[in-house]
């Protein structure tokens, strides 16, 4: 039998290795030891870790790759970044936002990011950044998966015509129901916006996706209401509360009575490392609070926790590069959690769990999933995450769509030739 693709010589996340991945009809046909079959084309692993895409369930495609437009972010906040948003959004055009939101996808790809949630702002009557996503959507289909969610970024009753608009922006094709309690005037009305959007979310079977209690405020507590709204509205598992970084602040009585209501609900946490450490905080001198949710106890009690990229190059973040295992890296340092366990976990939450979240079809490797995988030059999860590994090829049903060189450095130290590989190194163990 012949195969369109056998990467041979592959470890895999799960820990085992000198595995062979056949692929046939863009599909995983075969994961075993040394597969003996022609192929039309065949990739050496080199022992290196061939691992599934990675996968961005938070992220803002309608403002990426804005830095600068109409000014720079002076304070680094979150406020003043939406406020910067609003100014620009009247500058806007549909081909100006679809040829930067291609520019990333492009990005993402070489970074075998091939799924990614971008919430969209549907404060603008003319609904342009949704349009122009919507067609993104479809052109990018062939190589990425784009999920979408209409996101009421000037809130939901806050905003005068933002009801309505998100209604037509789901009848034109959005994915998912979004929200922002916190940014509504006052707290009853934040939680009336997560009831009215979950309502919303059930009537049309669609998932729910909400900007929740992005504050440093301890009192912003949304998320408790989201956990209750799924319960009684049976939404169990098509749920994420993104950001929760008032938890970082709440008292610890509190959240032992906040974890176990959702976990009860299967709310899953989507955290956001990069921006979440960067944005909060700023109203603090010292101690300044990192603001970062709490993963290590969410994790404890079993709520599923996913890592998001969130910004990259916009009026809220001036970084970012694409790079799920920068997030991954990051949230290692900014927890901290730096136990071999843990960092591996970091591993999961930027490619199975984020894929969990969106309800990504056909993923993972298994025979008979989506042949989309990542070859890294690492030979496991923990030596991606420390190296933030070079992807040396990416696939997408089977095909190659991207490629590099491994990463080497060749040294002349003393007149003698050295030749560096950054994943050469594992670490000791005591025998």
């Amino acid at each position: 039998m012949a195969f369109d693709l056998i990467v041979k010589n592959a470890a895999l996340p799960d820990g085992r290795v000198g595995q062979d991945i056949a692929v046939s009809a863009g599909r995983i046909a075969a994961i075993e030891p040394a597969i003996a079959a022609e192929a039309g084309r065949v990739i050496d692993a080199g022992g290196r870790l061939v691992a599934p895409p990675f996968v961005d369930c938070h992220f803002h495609m309608d403002a990426t790759l804005s830095l600068g437009l109409p000014r720079m972010n002076q304070s680094g906040t979150l406020l003043e970044g939406i406020a910067l948003w609003g100014e620009l959004k009247p500058l806007l055009t549909h081909d100006a936002v679809i040829e930067r939101a291609l520019a990333y996808c492009d990005l993402a790809v070489a970074q075998g990011l091939l799924a990614v949630r971008s919430h969209v702002d549907i404060c603008d009557d003319r609904l342009l950044a949704v349009e122009a996503l919507l067609h993104v959507r479809e052109k990018v289909k062939p190589y990425l998966d784009l999920q979408l969610v209409a996101f009421p970024q000037d809130g939901y009753y806050r905003f005068p015509t933002a009801v309505k608009n998100l209604e037509r922006a789901l009848d034109m094709g959005v994915d998912v129901v979004g929200g922002i309690p916190h940014f509504e005037r006052t707290m009853a009305d934040g939680a009336a916006s997560v009831r009215a959007l979950c309502e919303i979310a059930a009537t049309r079977g669609l998932l729910v996706d909400l900007h929740c209690d992005e504050s440093d405020d301890p009192m912003s507590r949304h998320i408790e209401t989201l956990a209750a709204e799924t319960v009684r509205l049976g939404l169990q598992g098509r749920v994420a509360g993104s950001h929760l970084t008032s938890m970082h602040s709440m008292d610890n009585y509190y959240v032992s009575k906040l974890l176990p209501l959702m976990k009860e609900a299967g709310v899953y946490a989507i955290a956001n490392p990069l921006i979440n450490i960067t944005l909060q905080g700023r109203h603090d001198t010292y101690p300044r609070r990192r603001g970062l949710t709490r993963i290590p106890e969410m994790r404890a009690m079993g709520i599923p926790v996913a890592l998001g990229q969130d910004c990259c190059m916009d009026p809220w973040y001036g970084l970012g590069s694409g790079d799920m295992l920068d997030v991954a890296n990051m949230a290692v340092h900014a927890v901290p959690m730096t136990s071999r366990e843990a960092i591996a976990w970091s591993f999961d939450a930027v490619t199975k769990v984020p894929a969990a979240v969106m309800g990504l079809e056909g993923y993972g490797l298994e025979v008979g999933k989506n042949a989309d995988f990542v070859l890294l030059q690492a030979a496991d999860p923990i030596e991606a995450v420390r190296l933030r590994a070079a992807r040396l090829a990416v696939v997408r049903r089977g095909k190659v769509i991207s490629e590099c060189a491994p990463r080497t450095a060749t040294l002349a130290i003393d007149g003698r030739p050295a030749a560096v590989d950054p994943a050469a190194y594992a670490p000791r163990t005591a025998s």
